[in-house]
Formats: structure tokens, C-alpha cells, sequence
């Protein structure tokens, strides 16, 4: 955008234009802008437009469908940040996710992954509300998580690929649309990854294909023992969310040793978003994020990063200010 001119309607259908035939990157190309004004320039255009601006499907390996299967990486040596379950709150900023910026500013992941549940729909769920709990509405949660998600891939290197692992909580927004109003199937903006093209959407991550491989995704299976469970049954070592529980559990066979790792959530446990769905019930929860550091393409013991208090974090044996 240049300097001291206005961002009138004709501004904003050029902008549109471009953002919708070329993408993202083409856009901040053209106006010389990052992505964080990106974002705000796109916010300017819709309200100027009165509609949603959204990329070209075939940008960032966008195919027909909602969301391709799996993605595959190759690491030989390097790190990888996952983390899980920000359930993103407006005017919500939690320990776990200043630390995951912290992290991705000081630790240079090759790759970060949002493994599912960034977006909470709390005001779409099958569930009803609980007494006269003001939820806020969908356009409020994506103002939120896009606000979190910029934040987070700003933090990282140009190199690092942001991908997001849909969960059981994202799916709310499409499943809502899909039920409520079929006929809208494919329009653009129906489906949830529409609202995020800086991160590829997937349903899971493996990441060095093969026995020592590492395999990434929201769910999988459920109880107290899931990730040992996981990782029996997935063959290799398996991270999940969902749980909040953060942990990890290795097994060791005539393969070697894998782990099977719950990263715990990035929310706060005690947040507004489960304020009133735990009934003030303990729960088991752990605020935090799990760290993949590679060696000559093998995996080093999974790492915990875990809140300790409201300004901290432990991780290596420190207390890290946050």
C-alpha cells in the first residue's frame, strides 16, 4: 500500500484482485508489506467489500477437498515444535503460547505444527451453553486465532513450515455449516482453512517416513494410557493432542525405542474456555508444548516444555521467564 494513499473501495478491490487470484505471497510482494499488515490490510478490504477475501484453492497445496490427508517432511537435522489445543479465547494470551513464541524466536524450528484445536467454536457446538455464559461468536474466535497464528509464524524462521492438524474442535465450524446449510458446500470461506492460507491444513504429519519415523496428529487413541497405546499400535512414535494431559511414554522392542507423546494443551487449563465445563472438577491437565530435536535424521528423546506459573515455564532443568 503506498505511503499517504487512502484505502478506498477501489483500493480494496484491486487488493482483492490480487489476494484472491495470486495469494498471499503475491500480495505482500506487490505492496512490500508482512503478514502481520497482511492480515490487517485483508480485514480492511472485506469491511470495504462487505465479504470474505480468500485464496486460491490451489496455493499451498490446497486441493478440491476440505483438507488433504497427510503431509510428509523430511528433517535430517534440526527442530520441530508441536503443540496442541490453544482452544484461542478473545483477549485471552496464555504462558504456554508466550513460550512457544519464545521458543520459535530462540530455537529456529525447521518445522512448526499446530496439532489441532486452535479454533474452540464454542458458540457452535453440539453442547448448549451452560447457564448464561457469554460465548463469543465465531467471527470473534477467528479474530483470535488469526491474531495467535500470525504472532506464532512471524516468531519462526522464513524457512519453517506452519502447518495446522485439524482437530474434533476446528471441524465445529464446518460441520456447523454442513448441517445447518448444505447447499453451501464449497463456497469459499465454508470451510475453516479458507480464514488461514500462511498454514497448511492437514489432517496429520509424518515426518521421516519409516520405522524411526515420526507420526503427528490430534487423536488417535483415547484413555489415560493413549500414548502408549498409540505408539504400540502406530508402530512408531505417534504425538497427539486432545488428551491436555502432557506426557511421554516410551517402548522399547527389536525396533529400538519410540515414544508415544501427548504435548499437553497450549491453553490455560484454567481458562474461560473450560471454566464451566469442568465444574471446578480436577482434571489432570498440563499447560505446555513438546519440543522434536533431530540428529542425523534420528529422534532425540522427546522434550516437555510445561508451565510452572502464570510468568514461567519449565524446561532442561531451568525456570524460564516467559
Amino acid at each position: 500500500m503506498p505511503k499517504g494513499k487512502p484505502f478506498t473501495r477501489a483500493w480494496a478491490k484491486q487488493f482483492a484482485q490480487v489476494f484472491e487470484s495470486q495469494g498471499t505471497k503475491a500480495v505482500m510482494a506487490s505492496y512490500g508489506i508482512t503478514e502481520r499488515v497482511l492480515y490487517k490490510q485483508r480485514r480492511l478490504a472485506e469491511g470495504l467489500l462487505a465479504r470474505r477475501l480468500v485464496v486460491p484453492r490451489k496455493q499451498n497445496g490446497y486441493i478440491p477437498r476440505n483438507h488433504p490427508e497427510r503431509m510428509e517432511y523430511e528433517v535430517e537435522d534440526g527442530v520441530v515444535l508441536v503443540a496442541s489445543d490453544a482452544h484461542y479465547w478473545p483477549g485471552d494470551n496464555s504462558t504456554a503460547h508466550r513460550a512457544l513464541v519464545k521458543f520459535a524466536k530462540e530455537m529456529k524450528p525447521k518445522i512448526l505444527v499446530m496439532n489441532g484445536d486452535a479454533f474452540d467454536g464454542a458458540s457452535i457446538s453440539r453442547h448448549p451453553p451452560i447457564g448464561w455464559t457469554r460465548l463469543p461468536t465465531v467471527q470473534e474466535e477467528l479474530e483470535a486465532v488469526e491474531a495467535n497464528l500470525v504472532e506464532l509464524s512471524l516468531a519462526c524462521p522464513k524457512s519453517c513450515k506452519t502447518v495446522w492438524t485439524l482437530g474434533n474442535h476446528d471441524a465445529r465450524f464446518e460441520t456447523k455449516i454442513a448441517t445447518c446449510t448444505p447447499e453451501m458446500a464449497r463456497v469459499p470461506g465454508t470451510s475453516l482453512v479458507d480464514h488461514f492460507p500462511t498454514w497448511q491444513p492437514c489432517w496429520s504429519v509424518m515426518i521421516n517416513e519409516g520405522v524411526g519415523g515420526v507420526f503427528i496428529k490430534h487423536r488417535f487413541k483415547g484413555g489415560m494410557h493413549a500414548p502408549h497405546n498409540n505408539t504400540l499400535w502406530g508402530g512408531r512414535t505417534v504425538i497427539t493432542g486432545h488428551l491436555h494431559s502432557q506426557k511421554v511414554q516410551p517402548i522399547t522392542d527389536l525396533n529400538g525405542t519410540r515414544w508415544g507423546v501427548d504435548t499437553g494443551c497450549l491453553a490455560d487449563p484454567g481458562g474461560q474456555q473450560f471454566v464451566d465445563y469442568t465444574e471446578d472438577n480436577p482434571t489432570g491437565w498440563r499447560s505446555g508444548f513438546v519440543v522434536l530435536t533431530f540428529w542425523g535424521g534420528a529422534l532425540l528423546p522427546p522434550e516437555l516444555a510445561t508451565v510452572w506459573d502464570e510468568e514461567h515455564i519449565t524446561f532442561r532443568g531451568e525456570v524460564i521467564r516467559v
